[in-house]
């Protein structure tokens, strides 16, 4: 890995055991541990924090103090807002049931996939073990606990779905549901889009 293909500041903390992709670059203060692996022509913001063996793939946007502990999958093309924050253990605590301080050894990983082209908003908490689907848009200060189907709308504590978004990212209209598809007109677009119904 030679740095001379990405750029770091001066003041970011890049594991040498973490690999980056050409073009992507790590801005001030962002911390990337060792065995992470992100892709090409990535963005990664201010004071972000990406934990080892985290995978990102390229053309990645994550804002800045983004939080993404290990267990997480970033596919191609996914935006991550300021301030999100994912969660990689589905019981925390600080210590041992018999009162010692945890190691990274007593941590139980539960993997969280966010797939292709996928949109999460500033603020919003991601429980592990979940999945987002591609083109899914998740808004602002919003509790995600379970799955979210590809092309979803999303807000809320719980997040709860509130229609379907386009591969631009505006709100579809005229929904309608033909055999295992759903069909919404994009504004924007001038089309439909064709969504397929997650199984």
């Amino acid at each position: 890995m030679s740095q001379s293909t990405f750029y770091v500041h001066q003041t970011a903390e890049v594991s040498p055991e973490a690999y980056v992709g050409v073009g992507t670059r790590i801005w001030r203060q962002a911390h990337i541990r060792e065995y992470a692996h992100i892709g090409e022509n990535c963005n990664i913001g201010k004071g972000v924090y990406i934990d080892a063996h985290v995978n990102i793939g390229s053309c990645v946007k994550i804002q800045n103090h983004a939080s993404i502990f290990e267990g997480v999958t970033l596919e191609d093309g996914v935006f991550v807002g300021p301030h999100v924050c994912f969660t990689n253990d589905l019981a925390p605590r600080a210590i041992t049931p018999a009162g010692k301080l945890k190691s990274a050894d007593d941590w139980e990983i539960t993997p969280t996939l966010v797939q292709y082209g996928a949109s999460i908003g500033a603020g919003a908490i991601i429980l592990c073990g979940i999945t987002i689907g591609k083109f899914a848009l998740v808004g602002a200060g919003s509790v995600v606990t379970r799955d979210v189907p590809q092309h979803s709308l999303v807000f809320g504590n719980p997040a709860r779905q509130h229609g379907y978004v386009c591969r631009c990212a505006r709100r579809l209209t005229n929904i309608r549901t033909i055999t295992d598809k759903v069909i919404g007109w994009c504004e924007v677009c001038g089309q439909d889009c064709h969504i397929e119904v997650d199984q």
